[in-house]
């Protein structure tokens, strides 16, 4: 379980706990992949506020919006992984590629147990507990690579994604 604590503004405007509670998880796949949701939104926050978590919709968030999102990797075959980014990030997805997806958001992805791959079109990047990536609309896939579960914590920032320039001639 991940444990969320959400503070906020009293009527007075003094910071409290508006909530101290877990997340719950939501699996994909058969082996054991969890996502625990911590928090959204698809509007720019403005402060004073109560600290009610705000409506948001879909895995990723529009511009000004948020996302904070644990997941947990289970080792072995990648199979779940791919086929939850094909059918529940299908926008975003490469079709071409399993798992491979690029979501228009600017992503903070940090290791906190096991080992994670980062796949890019031009190779592989292998992190351990403690690596961080910053990742600028890139298509990537997040593939387990040790032989323990692998969680990461991935904030993911709503950013503008302009069209690529057509390539040169």
């Amino acid at each position: 379980m991940v444990r969320r604590i959400v503070t906020g503004h009293d009527e007075r405007g003094r910071s409290h706990v508006v909530s101290d509670d877990d997340v719950h998880a939501i699996e994909f796949g058969d082996s054991g992949g969890l996502f625990h949701i911590v928090w959204g939104r698809d509007d720019v926050a403005h402060f004073p506020d109560a600290g009610i978590q705000p409506r948001w919709r879909g895995p990723s968030p529009p511009p000004g919006g948020c996302r904070v999102t644990f997941f947990e990797l289970p080792p072995g075959d990648d199979h779940d992984l791919d086929d939850y980014v094909m059918n529940a990030m299908a926008e975003f997805a490469d079709p071409a590629h399993p798992g491979m997806h690029a979501t228009p958001t600017l992503d903070f992805d940090i290791v906190l147990n096991g080992t994670v791959g980062l796949e890019l079109e031009d190779g592989e990047v292998v992190l351990a507990p403690g690596g961080a990536v910053v990742l600028n609309g890139t298509l990537h896939r997040s593939p387990n690579r040790g032989s323990t579960t692998a969680t990461m914590a991935v904030i993911a920032v709503g950013a503008q994604h302009d069209p690529a320039p057509p390539a040169p001639d």
